[in-house]
């Protein structure tokens, strides 16, 4: 990205100057000199059309993990009043539906697990379907899957996968309201009915990670986490159910734009009024999907308690938290001194709420919501916590990983699978994939430098860093 054509608000925040004529809402970048000199010109592009889009308050803004996507840059947050014609955009969510991060603290150190990693790696791939087209053992009928759409990870925890304690530390207890089933199409519905507990692939994975560094040792005891402690990571969304939606949607929202007269800047952005009868629709059956990627992280936490159970008989993994990324939540925020309900947008960003949130659980209530960003399966990741200073800035929205530098394309050009393997192998960290070309495109330098992330997002105030976790194994599909 050529900085000269952006305008320095302070040594993280940045924006774009209006052109003579020009009508549009402020465009704001977060991120350091060097994070946003590597971001493609694609990213400006994208986020200054965002702020051509009706009913937009405050601004249209980047987190500094920022990659260009579809219609809305990954790692792009937008907020929308309803009041004053606001959309919603189903490339402003993304086709990965509530894709996120569930966040497990266990009972035991790193020196427990390291005589038989490599036994728990093994057992970890058998127990946890991941890759293209892989379905789990649980087969559901149509009913039954109106039931996921509907209630959630609370529908998962009554099917015995999990229990209630974990529906405290899960976004929504679990359960998003304003779920429509009889809005998912059942095309959709057909493609998930085998991929309920199900990893994925692509940037998706379950990691075993090790608490290498404390950043901030007060919240880290609030969190229940400790240096050499192991705690795991589950990366993945609402599969083909959330992706078929997208698809689903795109259309009737661009119809929508046009018999509504909205002027598109970028027809990737179709949209539609969030109280337009499309734009109602839409959000029904992307609550939907959000209910769904909830139950499937449920699950996946009890197949990963079963096969921590085999090798590790005395573990215990609590669920530290768990929030997505890829959503457009009701919110209330203040904008221009008033508490207003806005439809905020985050895409490759997620929820960050700060301290005195009153949607957060009491245990959290003084430090802020745990946040995390995930980096490649080489480099490491962070837990962080919400601050107040987010919701003034970014409508309580922080990075959600490392973001990538490159694309798959250009990945499979410079490395092949085997090397990547073999060289985290020795570094000590263990690989279990299906694919070969996965773990080339996966590489981790394929992604922008996690610490320069988490710095960027601590010093712009979106969230505070915690903790640094190092990867030991990791299943990818």
């Amino acid at each position: 990205m050529n900085l000269a054509s952006l305008s320095q608000v302070d040594q993280w925040s940045w924006s774009v100057p209006l052109a003579p004529g020009e009508c549009r809402a402020e465009v704001r970048l977060y991120g350091s000199c060097d994070l946003l000199a590597t971001m493609d010109d694609k990213v400006l592009e994208q986020i200054t059309n965002v702020a051509r889009l009706p009913g937009l308050a405050g601004c249209a803004m980047t987190m500094p993990d920022a990659h260009w996507g579809y219609g809305f840059p990954i790692g792009g947050v937008a907020a929308f009043d309803p009041e004053r014609g606001g959309i919603v955009s189903a490339g402003g969510v993304g086709f990965d539906i509530s894709c996120g991060i569930r966040c497990l603290r266990s009972n035991f150190d790193l020196a427990e697990i390291m005589p038989q990693a490599r036994k728990l790696a093994d057992i970890l791939f058998r127990n946890i379907p991941a890759g293209i087209g892989e379905e789990g053992d649980l087969k559901l009928g149509a009913e039954e899957l109106d039931e996921v759409l509907r209630g959630g990870a609370q529908w998962a925890v009554t099917r015995g996968y999990g229990t209630a304690d974990d529906l405290e530390f899960v976004e929504e207890q679990g359960c998003v309201q304003g779920a429509v089933a009889e809005n998912v199409s059942p095309q959709a519905k057909k493609r998930q009915r085998g991929e309920m507990g199900t990893l994925g692939s692509g940037n998706h994975y379950l990691e075993v990670q090790v608490v290498d560094r404390i950043y901030d040792a007060a919240a880290a005891a609030v969190f229940g986490i400790r240096p050499g402690q192991i705690v795991i990571s589950i990366h993945c969304g609402s599969r083909g159910l959330g992706h078929q939606i997208g698809t689903d949607y795109l259309i009737s929202l661009a119809k929508a734009a046009g018999r509504l007269g909205i002027t598109l800047p970028d027809r990737e952005l179709a949209c539609a009024p969030i109280k337009s009868p499309e734009g109602r629709q839409y959000l029904g059956a992307m609550n939907a999907a959000i209910n769904c990627a909830l139950a499937n992280r449920q699950i996946l936490t009890h197949l990963t308690r079963e096969a921590f159970a085999r090798v590790l008989p005395h573990a215990e993994l609590e669920t530290l938290f768990d929030v997505s990324h890829n959503t457009c939540k009701a919110e209330q925020h203040t904008i221009e001194g008033r508490q207003k309900l806005l439809y905020v947008h985050r895409k490759g960003a997620t929820r960050a709420f700060g301290p005195g949130h009153p949607a957060l659980p009491p245990r959290y209530r003084d430090t802020g919501q745990p946040v995390i960003i995930g980096g490649s399966m080489g480099t490491g990741s962070y837990i962080l916590c919400g601050t107040r200073e987010s919701e003034e800035r970014a409508f309580s929205s922080a990075s959600h990983g490392a973001g990538r530098a490159m694309s798959r394309h250009q990945a499979l050009k410079k490395w092949q699978g085997r090397q990547v393997i073999d060289e985290l192998a020795g570094k000590g960290i263990l690989i279990r994939t299906r694919s070969m070309r996965g773990a080339a495109e996966e590489a981790p330098g394929a992604y922008k430098d996690v610490d320069l992330v988490a710095e960027a997002t601590e010093q712009a105030g979106l969230a505070r860093r915690v903790a640094f976790l190092r990867p030991r194994i990791c299943i990818k599909g």
